[in-house]
């Protein structure tokens, strides 16, 4: 059978193109020899020249790192020479990725090691050994601050994940084109919403509605409806398809057919998924501190910014200690659901 490349396959190739070309010619070669570079109209050029070249080579000569994402490997009308050069350009887009990865984040061991270093990282490990707890009882009333918002961001967004979640299950919108739209649409603003981080979301809402928990709390709602309707859609897709097919048989109608088949073998995941999640949120709404989302987090940033490591050290342990309860406890009630 005749090499034939998939649509997928080649615009994978051609990101990849472009990807080395910017790589090589902007970071690991300028680094190596010792100069600077700035992008020009030429570089555009040759971005697009390289993408088309890595493209048709995929398509020509069956060399294609497309085609082992979108495929899982290559098919088996692949020759030997296209597999044998596709694992050596796997393997060049790989080290330069490490090469340019060490590059463009400033990695140095000599400076990690140097008698400087050592000595600012002894001061401060000295001053978090050594809390002050004289700031204990401000410390605890912020974390309850934090798992509060965490408490809250988690309630309110339950519900709704769960009401998203069936329109996001492949399984349920699978009766017409508009389902699939309505199916395809969802997923891609689930996956937006997802894919930024909640310190973003923090940014967002503390410009929004001002500095403080209520930021921190919302930004928390928004990140954990799109990762629990996605949990909670996967877990609807996987479930036994023979309830279905009975309580359908007897003329339920689809409602009836999700809330009886479908809802009661995804009760028990759904609430491992959420404890987990709240666990998570509480961690998360300490990190969200520092860009204005209240609690914990605003207090430790503050402490940090003028230096006073003894009282950052009485925070650090504060947190230690309750996220470390938290996971246990969650830990342990997840346990007891299975």
């Amino acid at each position: 059978m005749k090499w034939r490349v998939t649509p997928g396959a080649s615009i994978l190739d051609a990101v990849t193109g472009a990807y080395l070309y910017a790589s090589m010619a902007h970071v690991v070669v300028p680094e190596l020899l010792g100069f600077t570079t700035t992008w020009t109209s030429t570089d555009t050029i040759l971005v697009v020249v390289c993408a088309l070249l890595v493209m048709l080579i995929g398509a020509m000569r069956e060399i294609s790192l497309g085609a082992l994402f979108v495929r899982g490997g290559l098919p088996p009308e692949a020759n030997t020479i296209g597999r044998t050069w596709t694992q050596h350009l796997g393997w060049f887009t790989f080290s330069v990725s490490v090469l340019a990865g060490w590059i463009l984040t400033d990695i140095s061991p000599i400076e990690f090691f140097s008698g400087n270093g050592l000595n600012g990282a002894a001061r401060i490990f000295g001053a978090l050994l050594t809390p002050n707890f004289d700031i204990i009882g401000e410390a605890l009333d912020a974390m309850v601050v934090t798992i509060f918002s965490a408490f809250m961001a988690t309630i309110i967004a339950v519900p709704v994940a769960f009401i998203l979640a069936f329109p996001a299950a492949r399984n349920v919108m699978n009766q017409g084109p508009m389902e699939r739209a309505i199916y395809s649409g969802l997923r891609a603003i689930l996956n937006i919403t997802r894919s930024m981080e909640p310190i973003i979301w923090a940014i967002i809402f503390a410009v929004w509605v001002g500095i403080g928990p209520f930021a921190g709390m919302l930004a928390l709602v928004i990140h954990t409806i799109s990762s629990l309707a996605k949990q909670y859609s996967e877990q609807i897709e996987d479930v036994d398809d023979g309830p279905i097919e009975a309580i359908s048989a007897t003329g339920a109608t689809r409602l009836q057919v999700l809330w009886f088949a479908i809802v009661p073998q995804c009760v028990i995941p759904f609430l491992s998924f959420t404890i987990y999640r709240w666990d998570i949120n509480v961690r998360m709404a300490t990190i969200i501190g520092f860009v204005g989302g209240g609690g914990i987090g605003t207090l430790l940033m503050q402490y940090q910014g003028v230096s006073k490591f003894h009282e950052v050290g009485t925070l650090v342990i504060v947190i230690t200690a309750v996220v470390w309860i938290l996971d246990v406890a969650s830990a342990r009630i997840r346990e007891a659901l299975k």
